[in-house]
């Protein structure tokens, strides 16, 4: 009968002791659940970064901690970026996992955006100059003669 209370004792203080670990123990503990995700894209070599702050270039996979629902977007040069939503899918007896996995998008070319055309700058209001500082006055040219080693006049008569 004694032997019987003190098993029942014992395994009440052994599972005492496991409800209240100390803080030490916190290595002991597990971490989140993780599951590994595969990221694809069409064309490849797009990076893949989550809401959480991980990255990588497609095609690759990340380990990802399933806590919360996640977002992944996509963007490549000269492509729209993507993004997809990864869901928490519990199933009984099952660890939780993310769905879609893997995860496939295909990117569409970016629209050439026109440039943005300067705007003309301001004009300065014209400033007067001086009058002196004016243009010169037009000089008077004499009609146009036509290129002749004779004179083409007769000569002045003197009286």
């Amino acid at each position: 009968m004694m032997y019987r209370v003190l098993v029942i004792a014992g395994g009440a203080l052994a599972l005492a002791a496991c409800s209240s670990s100390p803080d030490w123990m916190g290595g002991l503990k597990s971490g989140p659940m993780l599951d590994t995700v595969s990221f694809e894209s069409e064309p490849p070599g797009a990076e893949a970064k989550t809401s959480n702050g991980q990255t990588c270039r497609t095609p690759c996979s990340l380990a990802l901690p399933v806590e919360t629902p996640l977002t992944v977007t996509f963007s490549l040069n000269g492509y729209a970026p993507e993004s997809e939503k990864l869901e928490m899918i519990q199933a009984t007896g099952e660890p939780p996992r993310f769905g879609p996995n893997p995860v496939v998008v295909e990117l569409t070319p970016a629209q050439q955006q026109p440039r943005p055309t300067k705007k003309p700058a301001p004009k300065k209001p014209a400033t007067k100059k001086p009058a002196a500082a004016a243009a010169p006055a037009p000089m008077t040219a004499a009609p146009a003669q036509p290129a002749s080693p004779w004179p083409t006049s007769a000569p002045p008569v003197r009286q």
